[in-house]
């Protein structure tokens, strides 16, 4: 991927990682629901919006995206950097696990043996793909600017715990509502970012050297107009 694409100068080059980041993130939603037929207690967020579809009647991928917007909205709130792939991540990861789980591809595991395996294959099928779509430039996801977001407010309080402390609210409203919990929660809450640095060293890939691009600024690149939108 070239410097040029990734500064996303052009409105091509904008289109093509809209593509890249929207490929990416199908792709990525296979991750997350790989560690949902582990069938083992999925992952922190997962629990939430499966809570979401079990109380609610709904589809994980409408429980997913009503949390992934509501935290978008969060974030705006918040006055953190809104990119174009934002949108992207709150629409159509949950979409592609409700695709998954309509081809029904992998059937629910029945045993640790098979439940291990399948859940790691997911956490690094989400740690490439969460690769690619960084590369896009255009944003990272909801939760992640929530985090920093938050993080930023309380300087006192160290990243890891301010994660810990999401993750773990996730998690008990998720339960609350009848959310898988489990070993493989646990897995995916502290299995996720060690998978992610190891996927990262082996592309050599800096997640701190990549310059997100702005709502307002891809705006102006696509149309050719100035605009006051704040993002």
């Amino acid at each position: 991927m070239g410097t040029k694409l990734r500064e996303n100068r052009t409105a091509a080059a904008i289109l093509l990682n809209i593509l890249l980041a929207a490929v990416s993130l199908f792709i990525n939603g296979f991750g997350i629901y790989l560690t949902i037929q582990a069938n083992i207690g999925a992952a922190p967020w997962d629990v939430l919006s499966i809570g979401l579809s079990r109380t609610f009647g709904i589809l994980y991928g409408t429980a997913s995206i009503t949390v992934s917007l509501t935290i978008l909205l969060i974030d705006i709130l918040l006055k953190e950097p809104i990119g174009i792939a934002m949108f992207i991540d709150a629409v159509v990861v949950g979409k592609a696990v409700d695709f998954f789980n309509w081809i029904d591809l992998v059937p629910p595991c029945r045993s640790l043996a098979t439940a291990i395996p399948v859940l790691i294959t997911g956490l690094f099928v989400l740690a490439y793909t969460q690769y690619t779509y960084m590369i896009a430039s255009l944003g990272c996801g909801p939760r992640d600017t929530l985090m920093v977001g938050l993080a930023k407010r309380v300087k006192r309080v160290p990243i890891g715990a301010v994660s810990i402390a999401i993750l773990s609210t996730a998690t008990l409203i998720g339960a609350l509502l009848g959310g898988p919990v489990g070993l493989g929660t646990l897995l995916c809450a502290f299995g996720a970012g060690p998978v992610m640095q190891f996927a990262f060293h082996t592309v050599r890939f800096d997640a701190t050297g990549i310059r997100h691009q702005r709502l307002r600024e891809s705006a102006k690149v696509l149309f050719g107009t100035k605009t006051n939108e704040k993002g």
